[in-house]
């Protein structure tokens, strides 16, 4: 299979490029690292949605494009290129949407997924807690079934969209040893949430969650009681390849500022760019990009294909946000000291790529996970 973007898709990247550099990129570069309003943000994916962002994938019976996967990640790099803190939480609506077409029942779907593919609503995924990363098994949020509804208590953290969000689906234990999904509505059942500083990404939101006594119908339910660690565990396969994507297109990013500044930037009477040392990061770059881009593709058309592929999506997902890290490490190196001041935005894409690495399973997860598939022997 190629994992080259065909003629169709090519000219949806190459519209969708010039409409962020001519509108987006100016609007979003005003906020800088302060925290953007939601109703501008919910402007922008209105925007965006005719692109393909956010529908692409979804099924034309559902009110999206039919597309696949691998389409919507060549869209999405052109969107992580641009603004990470637009891209982040985008991606979470499309994660949102696509567990809704999966899990939800009809009522449901008829009542969120149309905001959702119009960029009119938001979503959040409720996992983690304050003591809940990686072993999501460990959740401890409780819904506790009361007649026809769930009383549910908890706290979540790191919850992107937290503070935008309309609704969450809420990875709850509702047994000793079981997990079930719970759409909670925030104006109708009620939950507080309050954004978290970060080094990077401040634009838009991650935050922490508190539900207290929440009362929600069991019909809210995604998919049976008791589903929720497995359709957890099969949703971290394309959002793996979403984080993997917005390391490339941060990284790529990065290249092209430092190219950029490679030729204009002299020392000892040449470009830099005519330097070894300097030559030798460029090349470097390039070359880690490109290969991150193809182990992100090669897990996307897996997934488009229903195999199964857990150990392709943590490796697509270590290398690129790893090579995302070193790309903009390597950016700032070769602007010196103005890639240490605002005015040059290796500064910002630095601060971002360390990110990277976290959500959705650490660098060090998707390793322990690729060793068990090739032992048979968990580490964990």
């Amino acid at each position: 299979m190629s994992y080259q973007p065909n003629e169709e898709q090519r000219m949806a990247v190459d519209g969708l490029r010039k409409f962020l550099a001519d509108v987006i990129e100016p609007q979003a570069k005003e906020y800088g690292d302060n925290k953007i309003p939601k109703e501008l943000m919910q402007d922008w994916f209105k925007q965006l949605v005719p692109f393909g962002l956010i529908t692409a994938p979804i099924a034309e019976a559902d009110g999206g494009l039919g597309l696949d996967w691998q389409t919507h990640l060549y869209l999405y790099e052109e969107l992580a290129y641009s603004s990470v803190d637009i891209a982040v939480p985008l991606a979470i609506n499309t994660f949102i949407a696509n567990s809704l077409v999966t899990t939800a029942s009809e009522e449901l779907k008829q009542r969120y997924l149309p905001g959702l593919l119009s960029g009119e609503l938001f979503g959040s995924g409720a996992i983690s807690e304050p003591d809940v990363g990686s072993d999501v098994s460990a959740v401890k949020t409780r819904a506790v079934r009361d007649g026809d509804h769930w009383v549910i208590n908890g706290e979540k953290t790191w919850i992107t969209n937290g503070h935008y969000s309309d609704f969450i689906i809420c990875t709850c234990k509702t047994g000793d040893f079981e997990l079930s999904h719970i759409l909670i509505d925030r104006k109708e059942h009620g939950y507080e949430s309050r954004d978290i500083p970060k080094i990077a990404m401040n634009g838009q939101s991650t935050a922490q969650i508190f539900l207290d006594d929440v009362r929600v119908p069991v019909s809210n339910t995604l998919g049976n009681v008791g589903d929720g660690l497995k359709n957890t565990l099969k949703n971290f396969e394309i959002a793996r390849c979403h984080m993997a994507t917005w390391g490339v297109g941060l990284a790529r990013r990065a290249l092209e500022e430092s190219v950029k500044y490679s030729r204009e930037r002299t020392q000892h009477r040449k470009p830099i760019a005519g330097h070894q040392m300097i030559a030798e990061k460029l090349a470097t770059m390039a070359t880690k990009i490109d290969a991150a881009r193809l182990l992100t593709h090669r897990a996307a058309s897996l997934v488009d294909e229903d195999i199964r592929c857990d150990v392709e999506c943590s490796m697509a997902k270590w290398y690129g946000t790893e090579i995302a890290v070193d790309a903009a490490r390597d950016a700032v190196q070769i602007h010196g000291g103005n890639g240490l001041t605002k005015e040059f935005i290796v500064e910002r894409l630095v601060r971002e790529a360390i990110i990277s690495p976290i959500p959705d399973g650490t660098t060090e997860i998707q390793k322990l996970l690729i060793s068990r598939y090739l032992t048979g022997i968990s580490a964990f």
